[in-house]
């Protein structure tokens, strides 16, 4: 069964073992496109999926008016066990169309879910080490890309867009009440329980950081001193900052006045 034309629904295409092995894939990625021709990699993605055959990608179109759709269903009919599809008829916003993703994905019953950005700004071999970090730790929900500039990584990051996204998250954790470095990074994998299923249940209220608001959701599911201990940061060792950015000065300014709205209840 199709969704639209050339789309390969998740329906049709359950996670379950591969033939080529005893692994399954228990790992789902929701990669939110917008008129991302230009900027995805899809040799890098071909790649990935030959080499993990335990994880598999839902690609979100959000209504893209360029070729992206097209590069997708490329990609998913070379790969079909490990790329499915899904397409948006308007462009809802990366909020939405990781909600839908994600929702879309629980259906599936995988092990662990997260969201990546279609940039690639975080290399996909890093999601091998947030389920390492999981499995390891039975109790954590989830693990967050870090963009910590340190000795031995490579984070390469414009200085401007460096400073206000750490001011940015500096608020983000005293609205939060965790001591969350870096919330706004588009790498992210949590465990599928209740928790986390109950923060993608409802859309989100806020279009440009929705990221605060599932750790807002979680925490009101949790408890803060819970969250604390069930979230883990995990430094990247390699980030690049991909040029091509949809966020404007004025989406800019607009998520701190959502951040506000979150810190008086109101979002």
């Amino acid at each position: 069964m199709r969704d639209g034309p050339g789309e390969r629904s998740l329906a049709s295409q359950s996670i379950s073992p591969v033939t080529s092995s005893n692994s399954i894939r228990n790992t789902l990625i929701v990669v939110p496109c917008y008129n991302e021709s230009r900027r995805l990699d899809a040799a890098q993605v071909e790649a990935f999926v030959l080499q993990h055959p335990d994880v598999r990608f839902l690609f979100v179109d959000d209504g893209s008016t360029d070729g992206t759709f097209e590069i997708l269903e490329v990609l998913a009919s070379r790969h079909p066990d490990a790329i499915a599809l899904k397409k948006l008829a308007v462009n809802l916003g990366k909020a939405e169309a990781v909600r839908q993703g994600v929702l879309a994905g629980l259906c599936e019953d995988p092990e662990f879910l997260g969201y990546w950005d279609a940039d690639l700004a975080t290399p996909l071999e890093a999601i091998a080490d947030f389920r390492a970090t999981l499995v390891a730790n039975p109790r954590l929900i989830g693990v967050l890309g870090s963009r910590i500039r340190r000795l031995g990584a490579n984070v390469e990051r414009r200085a401007l867009r460096h400073y206000s996204g750490r001011i940015f998250a500096s608020l983000a954790s005293i609205v939060l009440g965790l001591g969350v470095y870096d919330t706004q990074c588009g790498a992210k994998l949590f465990r599928t329980d209740s928790a986390f299923a109950s923060a993608f249940r409802e859309p989100f209220s806020s279009r440009w950081i929705f990221d605060v608001e599932i750790l807002a959701r979680l925490k009101r599911e949790l408890g803060a001193r819970e969250l604390a201990e069930r979230l883990f940061e995990f430094p990247l060792s390699r980030w690049e900052d991909v040029g091509g950015s949809k966020v404007t000065w004025r989406q800019g300014l607009l998520a701190f006045v959502e951040l506000w709205k979150i810190y008086r209840g109101s979002l």
